[in-house]
């Protein structure tokens, strides 16, 4: 069976979530404490939400600085399957994993709803399985989850297809509508929603199962 790691960081809350949602999928699963430096028995990693390091300086910026980063970074470069959610998210930014940053929200309010996603592209770990223009319904949680980057990296990274996910409604003022951002190589994507709470239409929607059942098949082909 293959086996994917779930980073904890001290603050991290969505770990749990994101563990029972691979295992949903057939996949063990098992949680990985900040201060690891070795990551080669796992296939995929996981960066899930929360709080890391309690974002007292801001979020991520002080969990990039865990060793763990470093093995994220090697497994990444090795090209290993690495999805970092909502927290993750801004961890991956913060550790110069993925272009850009993550900021306050428009409004400055913490928003916690369901969204709507457009599939933009198809040329990732985590949205191999979709189909493009598709529209996944998936909630988000946070109060930094708006995207931001200069005009040449938002040029760049739109020209090349690294635009995965946009909000079909932008809810926070991320820039382009951007929800999910993936790397040059499609092994490193980010996503502020969270697919992990959308695993059946009994909790409202079971559309996370198409980027998570992307994400576990990318690796298991590799």
């Amino acid at each position: 069976m293959k086996r994917v790691g779930v980073v904890v960081f001290p603050g991290s809350n969505c770990e749990y979530d994101a563990r029972f949602a691979m295992e949903t999928l057939g996949v063990a699963a098992e949680l990985v404490w900040h201060t690891r430096t070795d990551l080669s028995s796992f296939d995929g990693i996981i960066l899930p939400g929360g709080f890391a390091h309690g974002d007292y300086l801001r979020p991520g910026a002080l969990a990039r600085f865990s060793p763990v980063m470093k093995a994220v970074a090697e497994f990444a470069r090795d090209g290993g399957a690495v999805l970092g959610i909502c927290n993750g998210f801004q961890v991956l930014t913060e550790a110069g994993l993925l272009p850009g940053a993550l900021q306050k929200n428009v409004g400055l309010k913490f928003l916690c709803q369901e969204t709507t996603l457009i599939v933009t592209s198809n040329a990732s770990v985590l949205t191999s399985g979709a189909a493009l223009d598709q529209e996944l319904i998936i909630p988000i949680n946070h109060f930094s989850g708006a995207y931001v980057c200069d005009d040449e990296t938002y040029a760049r990274v739109n020209d090349s297809g690294q635009i995965v996910l946009r909000y079909r409604e932008n809810p926070n003022g991320s820039r382009g509508d951007i929800a999910g951002l993936a790397n040059e190589r499609g092994n490193v994507v980010g996503l502020m929603p969270h697919p992990e709470r959308a695993m059946s239409t009994l909790l409202g929607s079971a559309d996370g199962r198409v980027l998570l059942e992307s994400f576990v098949a990318s690796y298991v082909a590799a």
